[in-house]
């Protein structure tokens, strides 16, 4: 399907496109840069460029890609294994600790059960501004990294989550094992887009989106080559812990897709949990953290090659948040 228009008054591209059709900031980014506007008969990939009186503007919208219909049993059979634990529930928010190899929604090339068919098999009820396949879904995990997230039951409260992220009000600190300590705590600034190269990959890539970090040493293991480190995201790019700490040669036990070396066959998936989550109640306006249970394969690895005495104080939340009161 496509659509016309003629430039009234100077303006950006994008900002030109919020103001006649009904898509959302990042769809509207997705829509130029994937080719699907031209201007003045021109294809036109930069998102900033500006626009002349007159002008005539084409969108191409492309075609929805249907994702495969997935019964119930099936449904329910891909999620047995799947063990989601509720950590607090009202009639406005859910708060879950998410399982590592658990996809979050529903996207043309994911074949399994995600965390969005757990939701609706377990009747919860749901907000439904995000659209049919990201019912609730406020923020993300990536399908790999376990740990807490918060749910929306209700188009408010989404509302008010959506705003928090925004402005910072609401975060989470994740727990991370490397394979080489860090010299320093540090904050990497570096912009991340998606890797030219392997389309599975994201990158440091110097015109990509702004991307910052930063990262906390926690506690060193026995031998003294790995390390438990926690990290805070000022920003939210796909895979930005594992790209922003690959970049000064660290890497995530199990995650091989960017760079570990280690032996997988003891290691079988990448030890990044998001630990802690605050946020303000979008109804009430309560200030509330929660944390997420340690995996077991990741607690039993530290409890293994870390000393236990004085662990628990260090994965404490007031000791992780105070170690980051220093960045900003």
């Amino acid at each position: 399907m496509n659509k016309n228009f003629i430039v009234q008054e100077t303006n950006r591209l994008d900002k030109f496109l919020a103001l006649h059709i009904d898509a959302s900031r990042n769809q509207i980014e997705q829509l130029i840069k994937k080719g699907f506007v031209k201007v003045e008969g021109k294809v036109i990939e930069k998102t900033g460029i500006k626009l002349k009186e007159n002008q005539n503007i084409e969108v191409n919208f492309p075609e929805a890609e249907i994702s495969p219909i997935k019964d119930e049993e099936f449904l329910k059979n891909s999620l047995k294994d799947k063990d989601v634990e509720i950590i607090y529930e009202d009639e406005h928010i859910l708060v879950i600790n998410k399982p590592y190899n658990l996809t979050v929604h529903e996207a043309p090339s994911v074949k399994d059960a995600t965390l969005v068919d757990w939701l609706k098999l377990k009747n919860i009820s749901l907000s439904t501004i995000s659209g049919e396949e990201r019912h609730g879904i406020v923020h993300r995990l990536d399908k790999g990294t376990s740990g807490v997230m918060v749910v929306a039951k209700s188009n408010e409260a989404h509302v008010n989550l959506a705003k928090q992220l925004e402005d910072k009000s609401m975060g989470r600190y994740y727990l991370a094992i490397i394979d080489l300590p860090l010299k320093e705590n540090l904050v990497i600034e570096k912009p991340i887009s998606r890797n030219p190269t392997n389309r599975l990959k994201m990158a440091i890539i110097e015109n990509g989106k702004n991307a910052k970090s930063a990262f906390c040493k926690i506690a060193l293991s026995k031998n003294e080559k790995y390390e438990l480190i926690a990290a805070k995201l000022f920003t939210g790019r796909t895979h930005q812990i594992r790209v922003h700490i690959s970049s000064i040669n660290r890497h995530i036990l199990g995650d091989n897709l960017y760079g570990f070396k280690g032996e997988l066959n003891k290691i079988n998936r990448f030890y990044l949990h998001a630990y802690s989550l605050y946020l303000y109640h979008p109804i009430t306006n309560e200030k509330m953290n929660f944390k997420a249970k340690i995996p077991n394969d990741m607690k039993e690895f530290l409890e293994n090659n870390f000393e236990r005495n004085g662990l628990n104080e260090k994965l404490d939340e007031n000791n992780i948040i105070t170690c980051f009161n220093n960045f900003s």
